[in-house]
């Protein structure tokens, strides 16, 4: 005898349905639901077991268990005895220590750290929610242990903040070992909804070096790429800047680099008073605002681009520092040096205190 259809609640079968199309409703719900609706239709238990890959007993429990609760009969009952306590602070606790040795791994995954504690994935990472803990997050730190910190931070923000009058303050620096990378097969046009692409391996064809002086005042740049980065590339740069800005002091921003203190770069200042050198503090090149500079035309010149040789790759920095200042804007710096040497000093503590 064929079992008639299981009658709905009103308003329950749009739920259902809901659930069954669902991707973040658990599994066994939707199958539950996917049962009671197919049950609706009147497929009979034997049909709906093989639809839904479960037992015939499994098919009549859940008719059974819709027809006297409803929808509500399809969710789990509370399960007898005390739900399993997990200590948070021991989950973070163990996060904040490294590995056992014999795990072989440099940090905590929640699956890792959940099999290790006896307790689930989801309480793991929920703790780690909760106490901010991101253990596959890595960042790099540098502190400056310049002697001269101090003088050289108050003497490059002050040249950034309040400027001499009738003088330009450049930021001079070097983007060396540029490569001409020629990818292997043409790029992929960006279409809707599919951006751009390009093979992942490419080939060499040289590299050149972009040296590069930032007026931070306008923000244009006087830039000129040599082959080679030595003292002579860099002291032929710095003759190319000091024709740029003729009968005008020159105040230049530049890093600790071997080839900006050379005695041939040295001997020229000297013959050029006019031109004056502010050096950065060691490992603090960030202070250089050329950097900033260096890294927009790396993403919007440079990392995309295709160059089949050298000459090419130049010619590309030619065009992009031209359509540059043709559009350039102020540097503009914010940071007083007050707040900058605060900063790096309980970083140096924070650091020296573990």
């Amino acid at each position: 005898m064929r079992i008639p259809a299981l009658v709905l609640r009103d308003g329950e079968r749009k739920q259902l349905e809901s659930w069954v199309r669902s991707s973040s409703v658990r599994a066994g719900l939707a199958q539950r639901a996917r049962i009671v609706l197919l049950a609706a239709d009147g497929v009979s238990n034997t049909e709906i077991a093989e639809r839904v890959g479960v037992s015939r007993p499994t098919v009549t429990g859940w008719r059974a268990r819709y027809a006297k609760d409803g929808i509500d009969g399809l969710f789990d009952e509370q399960r007898s005895g005390r739900p399993r306590q997990v200590d948070r602070l021991k989950i973070i606790a163990t996060t904040l220590r490294p590995p056992p040795q014999r795990l072989g791994v440099t940090h905590w995954s929640s699956r890792l750290l959940a099999q290790h504690l006896k307790t689930s994935n989801s309480t793991v990472a929920k703790a780690w929610r909760e106490a901010g803990v991101q253990p596959w997050r890595s960042e790099t730190f540098k502190f400056s242990t310049d002697p001269e910190l101090i003088a050289k931070v108050t003497d490059v923000v002050g040249l950034y903040l309040a400027p001499p009058e009738n003088a330009v303050v450049l930021c001079v620096d070097e983007k060396s070992q540029i490569q001409a990378l020629d990818r292997t097969a043409p790029m992929l046009p960006m279409r809707p909804f599919v951006p751009a692409k390009r093979t992942h391996d490419y080939v060499r064809h040289g590299t050149t070096t972009l040296f590069a002086a930032l007026d931070i005042a306008t923000g244009t740049v006087t830039g000129i790429c040599q082959p080679r980065h030595r003292h002579q590339e860099f002291l032929r740069f710095l003759k190319q800047v000091a024709k740029a800005y003729p009968d005008t002091d020159l105040h230049l921003v530049m890093d600790n680099y071997a080839t900006h203190k050379r005695i041939e770069i040295r001997d020229w200042l000297a013959d050029n008073p006019r031109i004056h050198v502010h050096f950065t503090p060691t490992s603090a090149s960030w202070m250089n605002l050329v950097e900033v500079w260096f890294g927009i035309i790396e993403r919007q010149a440079i990392h995309r681009g295709t160059f089949t040789s050298v000459s090419q790759l130049t010619g590309k920095i030619r065009g992009f520092i031209n359509g540059w200042n043709d559009r350039a804007h102020p540097f503009v710096w914010t940071k007083t040096a007050d707040q900058i040497l605060t900063k790096a000093i309980r970083k140096t503590t924070s650091i020296t205190d573990h």
